[in-house]
């Protein structure tokens, strides 16, 4: 990382540190002795904790009169920044006009998985528990690893993994902004490539593109593992995975003992018997495909993958069961893509086919919304009724005539819009039986503990 960090260089500030892939790059400093800060434009669990266990200083007004006088100095300072934080923002426009070189979180990130043999996931969807599985499969093994993740390990509590013994890095390969065509990867896994941010994009081929030159970024003597039936343009494919058959290296004979899924893993001149997988959903058996065969690849032995798969407990926000109280279940979601949904619900259908399943989405973005309604629709509708909040906006402003509503009318189930007021006194007063998902990218996580709380589970973290 000499190209930006250099011995006069103390501090680090960061412009959008609560997000997930900002708030592992600022642990990584902060692990590496830098003083650390930065701006967010709200509270979160996770910037009190980067607050109060790690010692960073983190601000939430967009005024130049946050930021501390020790992160005033360009020669003392590195400047990182997510492309959420908009062109008008206060802090990011003080620091241009006092002289910084501001670098974006993927160019850092970059310079980071030059360090080391980088593993790296991309994909519209899946990454994020294809990545912190490998992850854990590596920590749990002799071979270790280094991680950057989109996602809160609910095994380890973070989003990052420090191993000073380990060469591997474990990169969750974000596609937005193009963000992982700076990465420098070792082995990579490709898990979809469905539309999404045409508000980078523009359209599909141009989406396709990025994830071919990402691939073409893997050296000739690394790796690739694609997800059958994908083409990724002008890449060397190691090999594709998937399940019941499908692909160089795939799960078969998929059955259900005390309520886990088991499976047969075959890959290249690999069999592994009797796999116990320690998360829900039948999507999360070619997940676990895909992480496994880049741990085996890595050097972790099919005894330790044998072990530690039934430990693993996923990704906060991923299919994560909140309540299991007989006839009343809740799970609450990540999901803010068509596919995404059309799988988890899927899923649930699979899993509880005799309850009702009633689903609340709060789209996230209004570009995504405008691109996406009728799928979202057509995804929605799987459930026997729908709930939708109003937008998350995000980094944008409104879009004329995009709202909940355009979703609302095309699906084909029961489904309304109610505020978030209004859904929790549904939970604490209508709801009786059944399965309950909240999915979505946006603030609807800060609602998980209360509805957890009003259907019974005391125990909500």
């Amino acid at each position: 990382m000499a190209e930006i960090l250099n011995e006069a260089i103390k501090n680090i500030y960061f412009l959008g540190i609560g997000g997930i892939g900002m708030s592992a790059l600022a642990r990584y400093f902060r692990a590496c002795g830098y003083q650390v800060a930065g701006y967010d434009r709200t509270p979160s669990p996770l910037t009190d904790r980067m607050q109060s266990e790690e010692g960073m200083s983190i601000n939430y007004r967009d005024a130049a009169d946050e930021i501390a006088l020790e992160f005033r100095d360009p020669r003392t300072t590195l400047i990182v920044y997510t492309p959420a934080i908009p062109a008008d923002s206060c802090q990011k426009n003080f620091f241009l006009q006092a002289g910084f070189r501001l670098h974006k979180r993927s160019e850092v990130l970059g310079m980071i998985s030059r360090r080391g043999k980088a593993l790296c996931v991309a994909g519209t969807h899946g990454k994020t528990t294809v990545s912190t599985l490998t992850a854990f499969l590596l920590k749990k093994s002799k071979i270790g690893c280094n991680a950057f993740l989109g996602g809160i390990s609910e095994n380890f509590g973070t989003n990052l993994l420090l191993d000073r013994n380990s060469p591997y890095i474990v990169i969750e390969a974000d596609e937005f902004d193009r963000s992982f065509l700076q990465l420098t990867p070792e082995m990579a896994v490709i898990t979809s490539m469905d539309e999404d941010h045409l508000d980078i994009y523009s359209n599909k081929a141009n989406l396709l593109e990025a994830f071919g030159e990402f691939a073409r970024k893997i050296p000739a003597e690394g790796k690739l593992f694609v997800k059958q039936g994908l083409h990724v343009e002008g890449a060397k494919v190691t090999g594709y995975y998937g399940i019941n058959g499908s692909g160089d290296c795939y799960a078969d004979g998929l059955r259900i003992e005390n309520n886990r899924y088991v499976f047969d893993y075959h890959g290249r001149g690999m069999e592994i018997d009797g796999l116990v997988l320690g998360i829900p959903g039948r999507l999360n058996v070619e997940n676990a495909t895909a992480a496994i065969t880049l741990a085996l690849e890595a050097g972790v032995t099919p005894e330790e993958i044998r072990v530690s798969l039934p430990e693993f407990k996923g990704v906060a926000r991923r299919f994560n069961i909140q309540v299991n109280a007989g006839e009343t279940v809740y799970i609450d979601d990540y999901a803010h893509h068509p596919k995404e949904i059309e799988a988890t619900l899927s899923s649930v259908r699979e899993m509880w086919p005799e309850l009702p399943l009633t689903v609340v989405f709060q789209p996230h973005l209004y570009s995504r919304t405008r691109d996406f309604y009728p799928d979202f629709a057509r995804s929605l509708s799987i459930a026997d009724e729908v709930i939708l909040l109003e937008i998350y906006p995000a980094r944008e402003l409104p879009i004329p005539g995009i709202t909940a509503e355009i979703i609302r009318e095309r699906l084909t189930v029961p489904g309304c819009i109610m505020t978030k007021e209004d859904l929790l006194a549904y939970v604490e007063k209508d709801f009786k039986r059944g399965v309950l998902v909240t999915m979505g990218a946006g603030d609807i996580d800060r609602l998980v503990k209360t509805i957890s709380e009003k259907l019974g589970n005391t125990s909500a973290q």
